[in-house]
Order: C-alpha cells, then structure tokens, then sequence
C-alpha cells in the first residue's frame, strides 16, 4: 500500500471530497485523523472507514479558531508519533461580484480559503521537519487559476491559496516538505450551492457543465480522492508547489 503506517490529518473531511480523500488515504494504508466543524458527519466518515478494517479517528474543529486547529494538528503528530500528510481542504463559497458582496463575506472567504490553510501548515511543519519529510496538501480550486464571472470572493481566495501554497513549496523544498495545491473544478457536491444560486438553479448549473466543461460532465469525489493520494504519496516525490488541477478540461 502507497501509504502503509503514515498518518495523515484531514480538514473539512465531514462530507464530499474531504471525505472521500479520507477514505482513500485510509485505503492505501494511512492512519487519517478525520476533522470537522460537524462532529456528527465526520463521525460517521470515520466509522465507515474503521468498519473496513482500515483506521481512522474523528475529531470536532472549527479551522476559523486558530488555536483549536494548531492544537488539534499538534496532538495528532503527539499521539501518533508522526505527521506525514495535511489535507487542508475546509473551504467557503460565496458567490456575487464587488457590489453583492459584503466585506464580512470577503472575510469570511480569507479566513476560510487562505489564513486556516496557513495557520495548519504552520502547525504541521514541527512534525515533518523532525521526520524529515511530508505532504502538505491545500484545497485551492480552478478558481484559483482562471477567474469565474460575479464569484470576486471566491476566485481571489483561491488564486491567493494557491500563490501561498507556491511560496511554502519554494521556502520548504529543501526540506523535503511538498506543497501542492489541489485544484478541482465543478465537481456534483453540496459545496456547488453558490454556483446554483449564482447561475439560476441546478438545472441551469447542469447546462453549464454539459456545455462549457470539455468533458462534459461533473468530475467524482473518487477522481479527486484519486489525486489526493496521488499527492499524498512518494508517487509524486518530485512534485512541490504545482496547482494539481483536475476539472474535465474547463480551465483550458
């Protein structure tokens, strides 16, 4: 197995792709401490991966609370004796462009998409420089590289992830510590809500996909678990500060 007897710490991993990269990283071996700020979900995501023989712990954090996820982060690398990967993947989705949004929704979408991600990776470098390694996986978006109509919010967080995600890749490298930035594109999750507002429900979301993306279709959670342990894993050694974009073509 890619990942047999390394611990990975997972972030929004209470439902979509947290969750179904949880369930990959545990397949492949990893012991996954699974967080949300939903107990009850990332709960059941633990369950169901412990029920397969694989490993897993759930634990409740709120990633807006600093010192909660720097001491969650840190307690998991003391328990287990190590930290080899972080998904920080928790994120926030507000759609509307500069008049519709509110700056406390613009600051909602830094907290979320950009300071949490900073503040983990922070709290998981301790660990990895001792062991001399480790993946640092940040949720960004093909946001992050391309810009969506009446989405300001949204899109400059994810273009500013994935700026610092590149900044860590380039000061750590020489640590053996990888950053990379995970970059889906529309992929059939809750998380879609602001895009189905945006664009006058799921019927005109669906049109969109069907037309725009050049594969015509939604991605998985599975295709993107896929590229999470991808990232993960020694499978991509020599890969740091990449936007890892997986979208069906729609960012070319």
């Amino acid at each position: 197995m890619l990942l047999e007897d390394r611990v990975a710490f997972i972030t929004g991993a209470g439902s979509g792709i947290g969750a179904a990269g949880a369930r990959a990283l545990a397949a492949e071996g990893a012991f996954v401490v699974v967080s949300d700020r939903d107990l009850t979900a990332v709960k059941t995501v633990a369950a169901t991966i412990t029920e397969r023989g694989q490993k897993a712990e759930a634990i409740h954090l709120d990633v807006t609370d600093d010192a909660a996820l720097r001491g969650a982060i840190a307690a998991a690398a003391e328990r287990h004796g190590r930290l080899d990967v972080l998904h920080s993947h928790a994120g926030y989705q507000v759609e509307g462009p500069l008049e519709d949004v509110a700056v406390s929704e613009l600051d909602m979408s830094w907290a979320l998409n950009v300071r949490a991600h900073f503040v983990a990776a922070q709290a998981a470098l301790p660990a990895m420089r001792a062991q001399g390694k480790g993946s640092i996986i940040v949720t960004s978006s093909n946001s992050g590289v391309q810009y969506d109509r009446g989405m300001i919010a949204y899109a400059t967080t994810k273009h500013a992830s994935l700026a610092m995600t590149r900044q860590m890749a380039a000061d750590y490298a020489q640590e053996n510590i990888r950053f990379n930035a995970l970059c889906p594109g529309f992929i059939d999750t809750p998380f879609n809500a602001g895009f189905e507002t945006q664009m006058g429900g799921r019927h005109k979301l669906e049109e969109y996909v069907a037309e725009t993306i050049p594969m015509g279709r939604f991605g998985t959670v599975e295709e993107i678990a896929d590229g999470i342990v991808f990232l993960a894993s020694d499978r991509s050694s020599f890969m740091t500060g990449a936007a890892f974009v997986i979208d069906g073509g729609e960012c070319i």
